[in-house]
């Protein structure tokens, strides 16, 4: 299948799928290797296409799609321990964790995308943390990192940040 072409039904089934679609399920479908998966990927961000990789695979993100909703990055600091109960806190007020961001001294700007929207998501992705031997990219910055979330009101975002800064201390704007 000539590049271009299969570029644009990356783009068709990502939009027709509700949840992230793999990079491996995608290469079955295409017939090709998962390689020129992600070559294509990145060839389809670089036109401006916000493909997100997640945890789970990719997915074709627009947050303009369906209603508006509020969007605020605040900045947090706490252990790898604390992890599932902070998240637990976003989603639980309501709240969608879109990505984590570090500030490293020497990399600047290290960003993850998440699209974390309840306790099950939250699960499998720290559960594919530790089983895969990783570390989150806050363990680079001592705990301290940033989360762009999501609400559908100012007043749900106020009060994920309320319930934060109660757990872990002042959460800040940046």
């Amino acid at each position: 299948m000539e590049g271009a072409r299969r570029r644009n039904k990356i783009i068709e089934l990502l939009k027709s799928r509700q949840t992230p679609v793999s990079g491996s399920e995608l290469a079955r479908l295409m017939g090709v290797s998962r390689q020129v998966i992600v070559q294509d990927i990145a060839l389809l961000r670089a036109l401006d296409k916000n493909i997100l990789s997640t945890n789970k695979g990719y997915i074709l993100y627009d947050p303009y799609v369906g209603r508006e909703r509020a969007r605020r990055t605040i900045a947090v600091c706490h252990t790898d321990e604390e992890m599932r109960e902070e998240l637990y806190t976003i989603v639980d007020c309501g709240g969608r964790v879109l990505d984590v961001v570090v500030e490293h001294d020497v990399y600047g700007q290290l960003t993850g995308d998440l699209i974390l929207k309840n306790r099950l998501d939250v699960d499998e992705f720290i559960e594919k943390i530790k089983s895969s031997g990783s570390q989150s990219l806050m363990t680079l910055t001592g705990g301290r990192h940033f989360h762009t979330i999501e609400a559908d009101t100012e007043e749900e975002l106020d009060r994920i940040e309320k319930r934060i800064n109660a757990a872990f201390g002042e959460a800040r704007r940046p």
